[in-house]
């Protein structure tokens, strides 16, 4: 990764940030939720960032459309995010997946 890349990479977090500052405060505080949820989840596509600029869409689309947050994801957040993810990798899998090739290497 070469230092442009770096640079690019933080402006484009930096415009995501101020997209999500943009929000309503409710989609705000779902979406800070979302995101805590599935930093922790770790699912790999999550490191290319199409993933939360797609909620970022998504929610600028429903807060320009009037509705409240809840109305577009439901009640729990949890489940939400799970449903978004539910066919991705995560680094959980690929963890697994490198136990399984490489067995006598896990905790002992």
């Amino acid at each position: 990764m070469s230092i442009r890349d770096i640079v690019e990479g933080k402006k484009q977090w930096r415009a995501h940030v101020a997209r999500v500052k943009a929000l309503p405060p409710d989609y705000r505080i779902v979406y800070q939720e979302m995101q805590k949820y599935l930093f922790k989840v770790g699912p790999v596509e999550l490191a290319d960032g199409h993933l939360l600029s797609g909620v970022v869409d998504f929610f600028e689309e429903g807060a320009a459309g009037g509705k409240g947050v809840l109305e577009l994801i439901g009640s729990d957040v949890a489940a939400f995010c799970d449903d978004l993810i539910k066919d991705s990798r995560t680094y959980a899998d690929l963890y697994q997946e490198s136990l399984s090739k490489n067995p006598g290497t896990g905790a002992r």
